[in-house]
């Protein structure tokens, strides 16, 4: 059967966080890069796909087919090792070192990658500086300076605003990741994780890789943010919010309730209790 039941689940997610836990800083920053850039080519169509059409759900359901790319090929994104990663440390504790070691690579990688790209779309929107950013440029400034400026202005309220913002996106971010895990077809695949990023971006969720992008080539095209706004009222407290969003109530959870460990032990008590019966 294609379908790959919860505790199959589990299963292989508690594997997937083994291999990534191994991998090397330059596989992990290689990986970490295709998927920062990746994240920006998606962001880049959706805001293109809203403008050309006046209808942001347009842009919405296009954004996926980046996540889609990076889980088909098996590449490193922060957000989605909050869920998967960080329970090599939930299972061995003495493994938490190495868990924030891993995290922060992917981090630096998919920096570096959501930079690159924005620099290389900067060239092409602006034709290497010469023009005034227009259309899509307009729209990646706009979205910017609400990024950043948006929560400011609310302070405290803010920056509340923007955590849970970012705890809801990564809840489904993850629950994208992990329900690519439920099909053993590339078609099932794509389907599966397609469905709950559609319904963070739809919703203008905030997402630490998307803002990586967005906001220094928001930046670099004029807008009025500045490095310390981009990282006190969205980076940090979005990828704060992404950690607990995606840790907490996808990969915890899910474990919590299909360990591999506990089905087991179930399995033992139901074995038991039939061989009273029988008695």
């Amino acid at each position: 059967m294609d379908y790959v039941k919860p505790i199959e689940v589990v299963k292989t997610m508690l594997a997937t966080a083994e291999a990534k836990i191994s991998l090397s800083v330059k596989d992990l920053l290689l990986r970490g890069i295709l998927s920062g850039a990746i994240l920006g080519f998606a962001t880049s169509l959706a805001f293109t796909a809203t403008a050309q059409s006046g209808i942001p759900l347009v842009g919405a359901v296009l954004f996926p087919v980046g996540f889609v790319m990076i889980v088909l090929l098996g590449l490193e994104l922060v957000t989605g090792s909050f869920a998967v990663v960080m329970l090599v440390g939930v299972k061995d504790p003495i493994q938490w070192s190495r868990v924030f070691v891993n995290l922060w690579w992917v981090f630096i990688g998919n920096l570096i990658g959501s930079l690159l790209y924005g620099v290389l779309l900067y060239v092409v929107l602006t034709d290497c500086g010469s023009e005034l950013p227009t259309g899509i440029a307009s729209k990646v400034i706009a979205a910017a300076e609400a990024k950043t400026n948006g929560y400011a202005a609310h302070g405290m309220a803010g920056l509340v605003t923007v955590t849970v913002k970012a705890i809801l996106c990564n809840w489904m971010v993850c629950l994208g990741l992990v329900m690519g895990m439920t099909s053993r077809s590339t078609v099932g695949k794509i389907i599966a994780a397609w469905l709950p990023v559609l319904t963070f971006f739809a919703q203008g969720f905030e997402h630490s890789v998307v803002n990586m992008f967005v906001i220094p080539t928001g930046m670099l095209l004029g807008a009025k943010v500045s490095w310390l706004d981009w990282w006190i009222w969205n980076q940090i407290p979005v990828t704060i919010g992404n950690l607990i969003g995606g840790f907490l109530f996808t990969g915890l959870f899910l474990y919590w309730t299909y360990s591999p460990a506990k089905k087991e032990a179930e399995a033992d008590v139901v074995a038991v209790t039939e061989d009273l019966a029988k008695m």
